[in-house]
């Protein structure tokens, strides 16, 4: 069910929208949850360095706010012209620990809370790229930033920080693993009654994109323009009304379904970011076309599986279908746009999801499952809260599986983990908003320490070597 002839869009200017098109995303909008998810405005920052910790913060925010200050006021306009809902403004940055490294390791915590600063100011709902890439090896930099997390994410709202750890190319930094384990539970612990919530906010990388709009991953990588304007849209809602008028249907034409259902929700995200670039004079960089879901019913993607005949997400064929899905939607979000990137598939955020929340309530989704449904979709391990005396080791070891997924299959992997203070497996969390609620999912109670306390590195896989 190919989408129509000649509506794929053009790199120049936003598509016209059909009469059926108006009246079936009038639907979309007002029935099944879909919106743009978020409109990321990326922003160099290399250009704020300085041997001065109060130079560099001071250089951070004027940027910020002067590149930043027609962000929000221009999306809420266009998401008001367009009729198309538009979640979240945010603003990714360049690595802070490239940012940083001039003026020293005392810099990181002041510059977080500059990010934080410039973001309350400018109205948006997070500003991203806290961040170092520590694949290869950790500099004197890197390592200060690592250490400041516990600081600057406890005492920051909207500050997001992610950590590149292993690659294809590079193999698995071990040794940052293990520390990424221990702090973890010293971001969760130092702050006990917020159970956990800042460590919403940091999440680490396999093979990490430089262009993703999404939080808590999003980063202006080295490779992108000074400035530039990136789209992530949603929409599992809008999949599986689509799937529901087709109970009959074979998985070909499942498949089918998802595919246009995609190339419809592609399209009006990049109508509209392409639409917030013309207006803010910044260039166009690329549409995440990512299945989001939200807490909401009916906005899931553990219905999706549901409705395509399996009783909860976790069970087996699990993995099947969401990898079909996954599928689906890249092929679909590929036809509406030239500019596809970030991560771009479905995400499987347990706390964020709520069908996937029961399934984990009820026993039919363990974290082993999760990880396996991972192999086929995008990100990994997502919004997943442990019980709080969870061992740094265990932590880390959970983490080295996701990397070497990601690793040894050239795809994006990443691990979003919540130990909880105070909590055991059974016991429930809520986060709040978007970030949702669940289950304390159970970890395995057996010990990893010994593995994880070798150090080193696990050597890049022969694939490589692809020169």
């Amino acid at each position: 069910m190919p989408p129509e002839a000649g509506a794929t869009m053009n790199s120049a200017s936003p598509a016209k929208l059909t009469t059926n098109e108006i009246f079936d995303t009038l639907m979309m909008f007002e029935e099944q949850h879909l919106d743009i998810r978020t409109i990321t405005l990326g922003v160099n920052l290399l250009d704020c360095a300085s041997s001065s910790v109060e130079k560099t913060c001071q250089r951070v925010i004027r940027k910020l706010l002067t590149v930043g200050q027609k962000l929000v006021p221009t999306v809420s306009e266009v998401a008001r012209d367009l009729g198309i809902p538009i979640i979240n403004k945010r603003i990714s940055v360049t690595p802070i620990s490239l940012v940083g490294a001039a003026a020293g390791p005392a810099s990181f915590v002041p510059l977080a809370m500059a990010l934080d600063r410039a973001a309350a100011e400018l109205g948006v709902d997070f500003v991203a790229g806290f961040s170092a890439p520590v694949h290869r090896g950790v500099t004197r930099a890197d390592m200060a930033l690592l250490n400041s997390l516990p600081e600057a994410l406890n005492r920051t709202q909207r500050v997001c920080s992610s950590i590149s750890l292993a690659s294809t190319r590079a193999g698995i930094n071990m040794d940052a693993v293990a520390h990424m384990g221990r702090l973890i539970l010293e971001i969760a612990n130092q702050k006990p009654e917020l159970e956990g919530l800042p460590c919403c906010r940091l999440v680490v990388f396999c093979n990490q994109p430089e262009d993703n709009p999404f939080v808590a991953g999003a980063m202006h990588g080295p490779g992108e323009a000074d400035v530039v304007i990136h789209v992530g849209v949603s929409g599992p809602g809008v999949v599986k009304a689509a799937l529901e008028k087709a109970p009959q249907a074979s998985l070909n034409e499942l498949a089918d379904i998802i595919k246009l259902a995609a190339f419809k929700i592609t399209r009006l995200g990049e109508m509209a970011g392409r639409e917030v670039a013309r207006r803010l004079g910044y260039p166009m960089g690329i549409v995440d076309l990512s299945l989001a879901p939200t807490p909401a019913r009916g906005d899931s993607v553990g219905e999706i599986l549901q409705v395509m005949g399996l009783e909860y997400c976790g069970v087996h064929g699990s993995t099947a279908a969401l990898a079909m899905l996954n599928d689906a939607v890249k092929k679909g979000g590929a036809m509406a746009s030239s500019q596809v990137g970030g991560l771009s598939g479905a995400f499987i955020p347990l706390s964020e999801d709520a069908s996937m929340a029961d399934a984990a309530k009820v026993g039919a989704l363990t974290i082993d499952k999760l990880e396996a449904m991972t192999c086929v979709c995008s990100v990994g391990l997502d919004m997943v809260a442990v019980p709080g005396d969870t061992p740094a080791e265990t932590l880390a070891a959970i983490i080295a599986d996701e990397m070497a997924i990601g690793m040894i299959n050239g795809k994006t992997t990443a691990v979003r983990i919540i130990p909880v203070p105070g909590k055991k497996a059974g016991d429930y969390v809520s986060f709040g908003g978007l970030l949702g609620a669940a289950p304390i999912i159970p970890v395995h109670s057996f010990s990893s320490a010994k593995f994880i306390r070798r150090g080193g590195n696990i050597p890049a896989p022969l694939q490589s070597l692809r020169n």
